[in-house]
């Protein structure tokens, strides 16, 4: 997540430029989330940098926290802090539990966490400036924590029909 507006579509009079005001520096909060397929929601860290420890505490908070005993099963790309030496050892000590499905590069499609980001960032952060890197961050702990109500008319909810054939 960055100050940078995220830009959807919007309307302005033909021949016209809408000017959008933009912060001088950027700045990033970085988020690792992973989607429940089964519950619909969402686990999530915010975290400093986006770097091989970011993402082994998060592997390590799943893991413990949200899922201390459950077999788990993690879509991931191949993103350089994933495949780290220091992430496949952390991966590993969880291999009774976890299980890793690498995508092929550059298939971003094929995750169905991509999806739920871009209904996030839709939520949270488009068509919005933010003051500063807390309100941009509230305005996402808020949506991260609405998807997790299964009252909320807003969540994400992927379709699942399953036909059986036989």
């Amino acid at each position: 997540m960055s100050l940078h507006p995220i830009l959807r579509k919007c309307w302005m009079k033909r021949g016209q430029r809408k000017l959008i005001p933009a912060p001088g520096q950027q700045q990033w909060e970085h988020l690792f989330g992973a989607y429940n397929w089964r519950s619909d929601c969402v686990s999530w860290q915010f975290a400093p940098k986006k770097n091989s420890a970011s993402f082994i505490a998060f592997i390590e908070y799943l893991m413990t926290v949200c899922y201390p005993t459950q077999k788990v099963i993690v879509v991931t790309d191949n993103a350089s802090y994933h495949k780290s030496k220091a992430s496949l050892a952390a991966l590993s000590l969880f291999e009774d539990r976890l299980h890793v499905i690498w995508l092929p590069p550059y298939n971003p499609f094929l995750n169905p966490i991509e999806r739920f980001w871009r209904h996030l960032k839709d939520l949270a952060c488009a068509n919005k400036l933010f003051s500063g890197l807390q309100a941009l961050t509230d305005s996402v702990r808020y949506a991260l924590t609405q998807q997790n109500n299964h009252l909320n008319p807003d969540r994400f909810v992927f379709l699942k029909n399953f036909h059986s054939t036989a």
